[in-house]
């Protein structure tokens, strides 16, 4: 008698476990987000893929200092300064970055590369996609920094 009340007491458990299932699915929408075709929905503070930025000049903020490289804790910044041309300037100082990498294998997106940078150069933007099939694709080169690409996202409101 104890197995068929156990069997009992288990039917009607799945059952209101079913229930409460059943009426969530009906009153409330879903969450999912059709990411490619919809923006996708992210916080103010967000800390997607980096970026490089520029003066509306055209010059580079970055004027090599390294101070990124050094506050990464993972060590995935690779800056290589170099000396400013005077007739040619990159930057407004007396250097630039001749080569700036970011591996994002390495990377925890913390925002202290964000932080240090005394000219706001490096920045953490709202691009999410970030996966790649090869690795080198994740290894983000100087040109592709300055360059980022579109995010499709929308920034919602702090909560």
């Amino acid at each position: 008698m104890s197995g068929l009340k156990d069997v009992y007491t288990g039917t009607r458990e799945i059952a209101k476990a079913m229930g409460v299932t059943l009426k969530i699915i009906v009153t409330e929408p879903p969450v999912t987000v059709e990411y490619p075709e919809e923006p996708m929905a992210v916080y103010p503070r967000f800390r997607g893929r980096h970026e490089l930025r520029m003066y509306e000049s055209g010059l580079e903020r970055c004027i090599g200092c390294c101070l990124c490289e050094a506050a990464c804790p993972t060590g995935a910044i690779y800056v290589e300064a170099e000396e400013n041309e005077p007739e040619n300037p990159i930057s407004p100082g007396e250097r630039h970055a001749k080569t700036y990498e970011v591996n994002l294998l390495r990377c925890i997106f913390c925002g202290d590369c964000e932080a240090a940078c005394p000219t706001e150069a490096i920045v953490l933007g709202h691009f999410v996609d970030t996966a790649s099939y090869e690795r080198r694709d994740l290894i983000l080169t100087k040109k592709e920094l300055l360059n980022p690409p579109e995010a499709n996202t929308v920034i919602r409101p702090d909560a």
